[in-house]
C-alpha cells in the first residue's frame, strides 16, 4: 500500500505499538491521526482531570512524532467514521490502522467503523496493544467469561510471560502533501477556570514520562511494595496507572521490565510478584468490562439493583465530595484526589465503603465523581472498584464487607502523616487522636486549637447505626 492512516487512541506512544509497526512495514507513508469524537462515549466522554491529562499527552506525542520527521493530524467532529473519510477523500489513503479498545461504546463503534471502511475497498485493520491478552481469550474450564480475580490470575499466570515488546521505528516516511490539522489546545480540552493548573507540578504525561515513572518505581518501592502499596503517606506505589490508560506505556513493557529487573535479585522477587498480579487485576477489569457490558452503569449481578439506598442522600454525598465527612482518613483521600488528581487505592476502598455502605448513596454516583477528577479514570476499572465496594460485582467477597475508617486509619496510617498532610486543620492532635477526633478529650482539642463543629466536623452519620442498616439491607437482598 502507498498511503495509511494510523489512528491513534488510548495508545499515545510510539514503541511497542502493532499498529504503528504494521503501518511502517507495510505502507510507504503513514499518516498519523487523532480524531477527537467524545460524544461517541457519551456519558463515559473524558473527564476534567482525564482531559487535562490528554491535552499534555497529545501535545508529548506530537513532539515525539516531530522528532521522527512526522506529524499528528488533529481533527474534532461528532463522527470518527466521518473525520476518517474525510481524511481518505483528502490523503488518498488506502488503509486505517488502529490497535484495539474493549470498552463497550468503544467496540461497538470500532466493528461499525471496520465494516463501513472495509465496504468501500479500505484496508481497516486493528491489533492487540492495550491488553496482555484480549479479553475473549481468557475462559473457564467451562468456556465461560470470569467473574473471580484468582482463578483469572492462575490461568494467566499459566500462558507465561507475554510477547517482548517493539521497538520504536526509526523513522515515519510523510505524505507528499500534509492535510490539515487542528492544534491540541483547538480540541478544548482544558478547563475553566483552571483548577487543573496544579497538576502540572505533580505529573510528566507521555511516553517520557511514563518511562521516567516506571524506572523511579523500579528502582526504588517494587522492593517493598508488597506491603508498602497499604500505606498512603509512603510513596511506594507506582502511579504508574494514567499512564497505563493512555497507553504511554504498554502493558508488555511494564512487565517485561520488571521481569528484568527481578531476575536474579530475591529481594525484589516478592514486590515484584504482587505488582505483576495488580497488571493481572487491570487485565482482569477489561476482560469483566467487555464479557457484561452493562457493568459500568449497572450491578453484574442483578438482584443488587434493589438495594435500598438512602433517600435524601444528596447533602451527604456534597459532604464526601469536599472531604468534610467528619472521617480523617476519608477526608484526606478526598482532598487528596482533588488537590492531585489521584488517591491512594486503599483509601479510594475506604472512601467507597463509607459511600456506599455507610452513607448509602449508589455505587454510580461515586463512580461519576471519580470518573470527572482522576487522572488515571478508567472505565474497567472504575467500575469494577465501586462494584466490589458496593458488593454487588465480580469478585465481590462472599459476605457484605464494610470497612471501618477509624481502624483502617490506625493499622495503615498508624502516625497520622497521611492524614496531617491533607487535613492540616487536625495537625497538632496526638498520632492516638488523630484518627478520631470526636473521641478525643475536650482538653486534647483544645490544645490542639479545635473546636468540632468549627475547625472540622463532626462526623455526618452514626456509623454503627449506619452500618447495621447496610447489613441489614444486604440480607434483604440476599433472602429476596
Amino acid at each position: 500500500m502507498k498511503t495509511v492512516i494510523l489512528w491513534f487512541r488510548r495508545d499515545l506512544r510510539l514503541a511497542d505499538n502493532p499498529a504503528l509497526r504494521a503501518a511502517v512495514e507495510e505502507a510507504e507513508r503513514v499518516i498519523p491521526v487523532y480524531l477527537h469524537a467524545p460524544e461517541e462515549e457519551a456519558q463515559w466522554a473524558p473527564g476534567g482531570a482525564s482531559c487535562w491529562w490528554l491535552h499534555a499527552s497529545l501535545q508529548a506525542l506530537s513532539q515525539d512524532l516531530a522528532a521522527k520527521q512526522s506529524r499528528l493530524i488533529i481533527r474534532r467532529g461528532q463522527s470518527s467514521l466521518s473525520l476518517l473519510r474525510e481524511l481518505i477523500d483528502e490523503t488518498g489513503a488506502e488503509g486505517v490502522y488502529w490497535n484495539r479498545l474493549y470498552e463497550p461504546l468503544i467496540v461497538e463503534r470500532d466493528r461499525s467503523v471496520k465494516a463501513a471502511l472495509r465496504e468501500q475497498g479500505v484496508n481497516a485493520k486493528s491489533f492487540r496493544a492495550h491488553l496482555l491478552r484480549e479479553p475473549w481469550e481468557m475462559r473457564t474450564g467451562k468456556g465461560e467469561p470470569y467473574r473471580v480475580f484468582t482463578p483469572f490470575w492462575r490461568t494467566l499466570a499459566k500462558q507465561g510471560d507475554p510477547p517482548q515488546p517493539l521497538r520504536q521505528p526509526p523513522t515515519l516516511r510523510p505524505p507528499g502533501q500534509w492535510p490539515s490539522r487542528q492544534t491540541v489546545a483547538e480540541l478544548g480540552l482544558l478547563l475553566r477556570p483552571r483548577w487543573d493548573r496544579k497538576l502540572h507540578d505533580l505529573w510528566q504525561p507521555g511516553e517520557a514520562g511514563a518511562a521516567l515513572a516506571l524506572d523511579h518505581f523500579l528502582d526504588g518501592a517494587m522492593a517493598v511494595y508488597k506491603d508498602g502499596r497499604d500505606l498512603p503517606a509512603e510513596s511506594d506505589t507506582a502511579r504508574l496507572s494514567p499512564h497505563l490508560h493512555f497507553g504511554e506505556i504498554s502493558p508488555h513493557q511494564a512487565w517485561h521490565r520488571a521481569r528484568a529487573r527481578m531476575a536474579g535479585q530475591a529481594r525484589l522477587s516478592e514486590g515484584g510478584e504482587a505488582w505483576l498480579r495488580q497488571l493481572a487485576w487491570r487485565e482482569f477489569a477489561h476482560h469483566v468490562l467487555f464479557e457484561f457490558p452493562h457493568s459500568s452503569d449497572e450491578p453484574l449481578y442483578e438482584r443488587w439493583a434493589g438495594f435500598p439506598w438512602r433517600e435524601g442522600y444528596q447533602p451527604l454525598l456534597r459532604a464526601w465530595q469536599r472531604g468534610e465527612t467528619g472521617f480523617p482518613i476519608v477526608d484526606a483521600g478526598m482532598r487528596e484526589l482533588w488537590a492531585t488528581g489521584y488517591m491512594h487505592n486503599r483509601v479510594r476502598m475506604i472512601a467507597a465503603s463509607l459511600l456506599v455502605k455507610n452513607i448509602r448513596a449508589p455505587w454510580q454516583e461515586g463512580a461519576r465523581w471519580f470518573w470527572d477528577t482522576l487522572v488515571d479514570a478508567d472505565l474497567a476499572n472504575n467500575s469494577m472498584g465501586w462494584q466490589w465496594s458496593a458488593g454487588s460485582g465480580a469478585d465481590a467477597a462472599p459476605y457484605f464487607r464494610i470497612f471501618n475508617p477509624w481502624t483502617q486509619s490506625k493499622r495503615f496510617d498508624p502516625q497520622g502523616r497521611y492524614i496531617r498532610r491533607w487535613v492540616p486543620e487536625l495537625a497538632e492532635l496526638p498520632d492516638r487522636d488523630i484518627h478520631t477526633p470526636q473521641a478525643s478529650a475536650p482538653a486534647i482539642l483544645a490544645a490542639a486549637g479545635i473546636q468540632l463543629g468549627r475547625d472540622y466536623p463532626e462526623p455526618i452519620i452514626d456509623y454503627k447505626t449506619s452500618r447495621e442498616e447496610a447489613l441489614a439491607a444486604a440480607r434483604a437482598i440476599r433472602q429476596s
